[in-house]
């Protein structure tokens, strides 16, 4: 092996190339993790991962409730406005006197008008009491039916697989209640005119609550 020789005041010394090689180039320093660093790193990622899992359960199931109130809503509006006499109507315009001693008032159908339908708005998230969950077998998502029949009678339902809690009632009243208050403008526009699809129409595409649910089931009585 090759050496190198540095000396002075008269003195040699020779130094192997690898001891000037390891002088110049010292090798890297390896730093060793803390085991107790590294499992909480882990369960901070765990953590994490956990975080957002739950973040997605708590919206599906979100999505879902209001979906279910929607969906809700529109059945009941819709049999609310078909009891109504075709025959009732309604005065609607100024009832000042006009100059020639007329009064700009006309007589409408009470069905579908701004009068009825705010009254109907006012009530009709109480008919959620009346409704129950069940979970779709073929897309595990929730979906909210009647389970007392027009009349007032459970007896004729088939209630299998529905829960049945005032919990579930309460939260559904909440959220259509909010719908309500939010979409006012747009129930009314819809249903003061016959249509048909208003679910879909409404829930699916005009508010986007229903966006995963285009062809949901949903039991009318």
């Amino acid at each position: 092996m090759e050496r190198w020789s540095v000396g002075g005041a008269g003195e040699v010394e020779s130094v192997p190339y690898s001891v000037l090689f390891f002088f110049f180039f010292p090798p890297p320093k390896f730093r060793w993790s803390n085991p107790i660093t590294l499992k909480m790193k882990g369960w901070g990622w765990l953590a994490l991962l956990l975080g957002a899992l739950l973040g997605t359960a708590w919206a599906r199931r979100s999505q879902d409730l209001h979906c279910g109130a929607c969906r809700a809503l529109v059945d009941e509006l819709e049999w609310e406005i078909a009891q109504v006499d075709p025959k009732k109507t309604i005065q609607m315009g100024s009832f000042r006197i006009n100059p020639d001693g007329s009064q700009s008032v006309v007589e409408v159908p009470y069905a579908r008008s701004e009068a009825h339908l705010t009254e109907l708005l006012e009530e009709v998230c109480d008919r959620m009491k009346e409704y129950g969950e069940q979970i779709d077998p073929s897309t595990h998502r929730k979906n909210y039916v009647r389970v007392v029949g027009r009349n007032g009678e459970s007896s004729e339902l088939d209630l299998q697989g529905i829960r049945i809690d005032s919990d579930i009632s309460g939260t559904l009243k909440f959220a259509c209640e909010s719908i309500v208050e939010e979409y006012e403008d747009e129930l009314i526009e819809f249903f003061s005119r016959e249509a048909d699809n208003v679910k879909d129409k409404l829930c699916s595409k005009r508010t986007d609550l229903c966006d995963h649910a285009l062809h949901i089931s949903h039991d009318e009585l």
